[in-house]
């Protein structure tokens, strides 16, 4: 859902363009009219939040996709009287996770390379993203994972500054996804990780409620980042977040939304963990579509 242009020098990343491109409107679309039929809205509800939707693209035209499906998501929840869109989708999503991370997680230990599989693990469970797709196979990927090259990998520089770190920050995604995480989090067996999820309802992103039902709080100290945009903005952060944010030496981010809101702080402490879902973004990347990344703005492949 994520969309940027980056320019790119002989030395590194220096700046990112970010905004909405006619593309990304029928993406919207069509995850609004898939809850259309989700809720039954009536026609006179339909047309209601349609003409907000024109609206809302025409007059944040200059704004991020996250902000977007911000303003998007609430108007939706007014109209059907329903906090959280994704409810459902999350609980199934934390479901099929937990099989799996039961699966995986004593293979994790006794593998060639446990912090390469749980990392790839873990950027597999970001395809649990009901935002993006009405539908995925998640083992599928994790199969495809395992032996794909990744189309940016700076995995050895990550794994070096988790090793120097003495705090890092955790930028969680999806609901399902946090499974995968938690499993990259025990596999690296740092004393200091903080977990953060959204501030509220964000499509299908996990919230505190998410983290701590599958025992995130077990393995990293869980806060929410202040704002319900399916995104880090930092603009709108809490406080209380933006302390730990400002304060940490390693800041591991996943997802195509959290690396919309920060790409352009150009952070040298910033790896963001993703995968490519939208052929925008894979254009803009420069990759294709369905990419591994691991990705620092300040590294050179």
């Amino acid at each position: 859902m994520a969309v940027m242009s980056i320019i790119t020098t002989m030395e590194t990343v220096t700046k990112t363009d970010i905004h909405i491109q006619s593309q990304c409107y029928g993406c919207f679309l069509k995850t609004y009219q898939r809850l259309f039929e989700k809720f039954r809205l009536t026609q006179e509800q339909q047309d209601e939040f349609l003409d907000f939707f024109h609206y809302t693209l025409e007059k944040f035209k200059n704004s991020t996709s996250p902000e977007i499906q911000r303003e998007l998501n609430q108007c939706f929840c007014k109209i059907v009287g329903v906090d959280d869109l994704f409810e459902d989708e999350k609980i199934k999503s934390n479901s099929i996770a937990q099989g799996l991370y039961k699966d995986w997680s004593p293979q994790v230990p006794i593998s060639k390379n446990p912090f390469d599989l749980a990392l790839k693990l873990s950027i597999a469970g970001n395809i649990m993203d009901y935002g993006a797709n009405n539908s995925f196979d998640i083992k599928s990927t994790i199969r495809r994972v395992i032996f794909a090259k990744f189309a940016i990998n700076h995995s050895k520089q990550l794994q070096d500054k988790i090793k120097e770190a003495k705090s890092i920050l955790y930028l969680g995604d999806n609901a399902g996804e946090i499974l995968f995480d938690k499993l990259f989090i025990e596999t690296i067996n740092h004393p200091n990780v903080t977990y953060a999820v959204r501030g509220g309802f964000a499509l299908n992103d996990a919230t505190l409620h998410d983290a701590i039902d599958v025992g995130m709080n077990s393995v990293a100290k869980v806060i929410e980042n202040g704002f319900d945009a399916p995104s880090t903005e930092l603009k709108k952060c809490s406080p209380e977040f933006m302390a730990i944010y400002n304060s940490v030496d390693l800041i591991i981010s996943k997802g195509q939304g959290n690396l919309e809101g920060l790409i352009n702080e150009n952070d040298p402490r910033i790896f963001f963990l993703l995968m490519t879902k939208c052929d925008v973004m894979a254009k803009l990347l420069n990759v294709a579509k369905g990419s591994f990344i691991v990705y620092n703005p300040t590294k050179m492949d």
